[in-house]
């Protein structure tokens, strides 16, 4: 039987950080998943969170990284993203990025409406101040198809079908390792310098 990778992923695109590890050492237990509600503590706790869950000394083992990209808090996800593109970058791993719309899709799919099974979809967010964020999405067989990243959207703009935006932290970062794990046993590259984060809004000029 094929030995289990070391796999991490992480997800920082709300109040809470999530983190997931596939961990060959403990094959039986299956993947571990932590939600922490650090808000805007994360900036002092990353790293020491990273390193409980994984000590350092086994960081060069990795044999996968990978991150929520956003939309999210604009510290939040931008931290979390540049330590994962840091540790891939030093421990020459590969990197996936997904958005955090991509990872609740499948879950919110579900509730289409009859006909609109399969077909493409909205996911929308309103930001207080700022406008709706939306990004569009499909899927089908069990695959998610990102027809749109998440941007922000026209003013008036009103796109059909809309769901609006569900996190689920735990159940979001534990996909999010599962895509790793799939990424990973097709052999997929996954280069970490095209993991970037998502701002549909610029914070420069915000009140």
């Amino acid at each position: 039987m094929t030995a289990l990778p070391l796999l991490l992923a992480l997800h920082s695109c709300s109040d809470s950080f999530g983190m997931a590890l596939l961990d060959p050492e403990q094959p039986g237990a299956g993947p571990l998943v932590q939600v922490h509600p650090d808000g805007r503590g994360l900036s002092n706790s990353l790293i020491s969170r990273v390193q409980a869950l994984l000590p350092p000394e086994r960081w060069p083992q990795l044999q996968g990284l990978a991150v929520a990209t956003g939309p999210g808090g604009f510290t939040g996800t931008r931290l979390t993203v540049v330590m994962a593109r840091t540790l891939a970058q030093q421990l020459d791993c590969p990197l996936l990025g997904v958005s955090s719309y991509a990872l609740m899709a499948p879950r919110l799919e579900s509730q289409l409406l009859g006909s609109n099974h399969g077909q493409p979809f909205w996911i929308t967010q309103e930001l207080p101040r700022r406008g709706v964020v939306g990004g569009q999405y499909q899927v089908t067989a069990g695959q998610v198809h990102e027809l749109s990243l998440p941007t922000l959207l026209p003013e008036g703009c009103s796109p059909k079908p809309a769901l609006g935006a569900q996190l689920d932290v735990a159940e979001d970062v534990a996909r999010l390792l599962q895509l790793l794990k799939r990424s990973h046993a097709a052999g997929a590259a996954l280069p970490w310098a095209k993991v970037l984060p998502i701002y549909p809004t610029s914070p420069v000029g915000q009140v």
